[in-house]
């Protein structure tokens, strides 16, 4: 989808429409831009921007901030469109999916193509676009759907892909990390080109792993559509603070708390206890701090992983005079956890019986997501000025349709 959440909000406010808008998790001058529009990237707007400074790049700009719940809702209708086509098609963004049209009836990729952008603006919203591309594995339709936006469509074939390549830099290509750009330069393959045609042997060893192998495959037709929906390898929730939210210790760590609130949430939602946490911070001033904690057994509430959080912060502040932890000159928070165990697997503990505790967190979210967010509520939730605000997701989206994936 073309600047998707901007698209989202011009779709339900008209006076929006054909002028610039930067979505943001706030719009406080110290904000930064996460979405812009089509018409504020033509003018010089770019995701990750300081809402100041494209103030002043761009003083018609209107920031907007976010309502993921509607981009949500956004999303579900476009994969519903999608799977009207075929049932093989998998979310791998809020923005993104793969559809593999090999179990589709013959017929022309292009006029499927055109199809669903015809069905995504008459069913979804007339104001959203799409760039589509159409290849024999994921990849090449990736490379093909980023070539022309928006409304792009590209159908990269045997016989075009040289040209599409030749046009190219290697860190053009979904995937390609400048650092691993710089070791195939390094070695004399410069352009995506050469990439195509350098030995499989050789690219292998520049590439010191399989994944040479893996980018021969790729650009030359070969390897699998990636239609990947395994369990998730670990989930992060982020903050990006705002002024106002970063003006007391009071606020950082309700903001700690709400971040650890989405992984319980979603950690609920799967099914899993988790086995390591990791917090970490990010100040303005480059510096970061980061705790990797091994858990003595599986955890799943939200309240324990922000105690034992709290606590390793603490005891490194003891040791470690100077500025706490949570100052006001932090930039980010993030919590990730991630070695998976399923509910079921987790053992009872000797001296304690977690199994009500646990039945009533369960209990809290069935409600939640059958009544709605806002009928159930913490203490913690309460309040006129409430932090737990859901976040932008540009990430993974496998959880909002686990009762829908045929695979």
């Amino acid at each position: 989808m073309n600047s998707f959440y901007a698209s989202c909000e011009q779709q339900v406010n008209h006076t929006l429409r054909d002028r610039p808008v930067a979505v943001c998790i706030h719009t406080g001058k110290n904000s930064s831009v996460i979405a812009p529009s089509i018409e504020a990237q033509n003018r010089g707007i770019r995701a990750g921007m300081r809402l100041d400074e494209a103030l002043r790049l761009c003083p018609e700009l209107i920031p907007v901030e976010t309502n993921v719940e509607r981009y949500r809702e956004f999303h579900v209708a476009i994969i519903t469109v999608l799977r009207q086509f075929t049932p093989d098609v998998v979310p791998k963004s809020i923005d993104e999916a793969v559809v593999d049209l090999t179990r589709c009836q013959p017929g022309d990729g292009k006029e499927v193509a055109r199809q669903i952008k015809s069905d995504i603006r008459t069913k979804v919203g007339d104001w959203l676009r799409c760039s589509i591309g159409i290849a024999p594995n994921a990849l090449l339709a990736k490379l093909g759907a980023d070539l022309y936006t928006p409304d792009g469509l590209v159908v990269i074939t045997p016989e075009t892909i040289d040209d599409v390549l030749k046009r190219l830099t290697l860190t053009d290509l979904p995937g390609m990390g400048h650092r691993m750009a710089r070791r195939l330069e390094e070695q004399g393959i410069l352009t995506p080109l050469e990439l195509r045609y350098a030995s499989p042997e050789r690219l292998r060893a520049v590439c010191k792993s399989i994944i040479g192998w893996h980018w021969h495959l790729r650009l030359n037709f070969g390897d699998e559509m990636a239609l990947d929906t395994g369990v998730y390898q670990s989930l992060q929730a982020t903050r990006t603070m705002a002024a106002n939210q970063r003006e007391s210790a009071e606020r950082l760590d309700e903001q700690l708390q709400s971040l650890c609130l989405t992984l319980e949430r979603r950690m609920v939602r799967q099914a899993v206890f988790c086995q390591v946490v990791v917090f970490a911070c990010r100040y303005r001033d480059g510096r970061h701090y980061g705790d990797e904690i091994k858990l003595p057994e599986p955890k799943q509430d939200s309240r324990a992983l922000y105690h034992l959080i709290r606590q390793r912060f603490e005891q490194f502040q003891r040791t470690h005079p100077g500025e706490p932890v949570l100052n006001r000159s932090i930039r980010s928070l993030s919590v990730r956890v991630f070695r998976f165990i399923p509910a079921q697997a987790v053992a009872i503990p000797l001296f304690e019986d977690p199994v009500r505790k646990n039945a009533l967190r369960k209990t809290l979210y069935d409600v939640k997501e059958r009544f709605g967010s806002d009928k159930l509520m913490r203490a913690a939730d309460l309040g006129k000025d409430p932090v737990f605000r859901d976040g932008a997701g540009f990430g993974a989206v496998r959880d909002l349709h686990d009762d829908q994936n045929p695979f």
